[in-house]
């Protein structure tokens, strides 16, 4: 079984992001097991917290991706970059330095949003980042998925077909990509 942990970058419990979550489970390799690593609770990363006794949601958050085989992030776009939410995931993921929980691990991007650019301003911002901090992140398929309201029925299930054709090869691409790593 590889242990894969999500990131959901919007907070809302309504959000595309959520709803794209939510039918990922469905469309993975059967050797994958989801699970979230939440975000909304952590604490903006402050150095002076950073003691022998950080904050309890820095630890547990650390030590879902340490013991995580592989991160899929799955990010909106708010004012053309991603959210301070994901942006303070990864600053608290990688401290203390040289304790980073980062490093090395296998990860692929999904990014959309109601507009017609699918969050690609965001989703860049974010590879970028991953790169600079030691994350292999899948270079393809890229997968921006634009007007999400239209990909999801009234009760927040994923009914574009296109868009699960898409989400199925970016899955079975990530568990080879996971293997090269592993």
């Amino acid at each position: 079984m590889t242990n894969i942990g999500y990131i959901v970058g919007s907070l809302r419990k309504g959000a595309y992001t959520r709803m794209l979550s939510r039918a990922l489970p469905d469309l993975a390799p059967s050797s994958f097991k989801l699970t979230e690593i939440g975000i909304g609770e952590l604490p903006l990363y402050n150095q002076d917290l950073e003691t022998d006794t950080p904050p309890p949601a820095w630890t547990t958050f650390r030590d879902q991706v340490k013991s995580s085989d592989a991160i899929l992030f799955i990010t909106p776009e708010y004012n053309r970059g991603m959210p301070a939410a994901v942006k303070n995931c990864i600053d608290v993921g990688t401290r203390p330095p040289k304790q980073g929980v980062w490093k090395g691990k296998p990860a692929a991007v999904i990014s959309l949003s109601p507009g017609r650019l699918g969050a690609m301003a965001s989703h860049q911002q974010l590879r970028l980042l991953l790169s600079v901090i030691g994350v292999p992140v899948m270079p393809s398929p890229e997968i921006y998925l634009s007007e999400a309201s239209k990909l999801f029925d009234s009760t927040g299930k994923l009914t574009s077909e296109d868009t699960i054709k898409l989400l199925t090869t970016l899955l079975n691409d990530f568990e080879t990509w996971i293997g090269r790593f592993k």
